[in-house]
């Protein structure tokens, strides 16, 4: 059996670790590679290591190596870095949460005024099925390493109950209100996943729910942001977030904004193949 080489690497929160092979490998099947080119990465990247060396230049290093095999490897590769890159602001996380509900079935609605019993309320999202409501939070970290602690749960699971008070009140509401939700694309504390369960707030994270996280979703449904691309320019993914495009599904569906992008044939054929990988299992 293989074993992991006494090294330490620098967390993005700046915490020590002992490097994993195992991480590393596995985080490289992510994106589709075969056997042999995640076997000949990890070669690579072993050779390179020293004590010390940060996470961010190992992934660096993988990408850059993923990329010069095939590009929508290097795409699936970034996932977690790209929802980092919906940023700076919440906006586009909060399109993109809805974005991923809408093709689950969902009629959803982003950024609404909702009364409360007390106070109004703006919701990020609120998210309609089989006659049930239920109301979303987003809580968008730029910077890696930043969890979610159990004072958001707590602050959110208040506005849920003073706006459900209200929702309860209206004779004429025909959905009920089912639940309340905070979605990170970070990850949540033990505290925040035990208060979390106690009130039965349903939390999402990176990797919460087991099985059931963001990136498992985003890998069923194949419902990539834009920002994995690895032939769109910054530029151009910040032209297409401003207009609400999130989802390489949603560029794949609306081709035509290529032509207001200035796109050539050439590199336009070549984004459409990336997107054709990314959107279809």
């Amino acid at each position: 059996m293989e074993r992991n080489l006494a090294i330490e690497v620098t967390k993005s929160s700046g915490e020590k670790a002992l490097f994993s092979l195992d991480k590393l490998r596995n985080s490289l099947k992510y994106s589709g590679a075969s056997h042999n080119v995640v076997e000949e990465i990890v070669a690579k990247v072993k050779d390179e290591l020293y004590d010390g060396i940060s996470t961010h230049e190992i992934y660096n290093r993988a990408f850059a190596l993923l990329k010069k095999n095939k590009s929508v490897f290097a795409s699936k590769y970034k996932l977690k870095k790209a929802i980092y890159e919906l940023g700076p602001t919440g906006f586009p996380f909060e399109q993109f949460v809805a974005a991923i509900l809408t093709y689950s079935g969902y009629k959803t609605t982003v950024s609404k005024i909702l009364n409360g019993i007390c106070v109004t309320h703006e919701i990020d999202v609120i998210a309609e099925k089989n006659k049930m409501s239920t109301i979303i939070e987003c809580k968008f970290h730029s910077e890696e390493g930043r969890n979610c602690n159990v004072k958001i749960p707590l602050y959110i699971q208040s506005r849920y109950i003073d706006v459900k008070a209200h929702w309860e009140s209206k004779t004429a509401e025909t959905n009920i209100l089912d639940k309340g939700w905070v979605v990170t694309n970070t990850r949540f504390t033990s505290d925040a996943i035990t208060y979390g369960n106690c009130v039965g707030l349903y939390l999402l994270s990176w990797d919460f729910p087991k099985n059931d996280g963001l990136k498992d979703r985003i890998d069923r449904l194949n419902l990539y942001p834009i920002t994995v691309s690895t032939l769109l320019s910054n530029k151009e993914k910040q032209f297409l977030l401003d207009r609400g495009i999130v989802l390489c599904r949603q560029l794949w569906d609306e081709q035509f904004l290529f032509d207001h992008l200035g796109i050539s044939k050439s590199r336009k054929a070549s984004i459409i193949n990336e997107l054709k990988q990314l959107c279809n299992p």
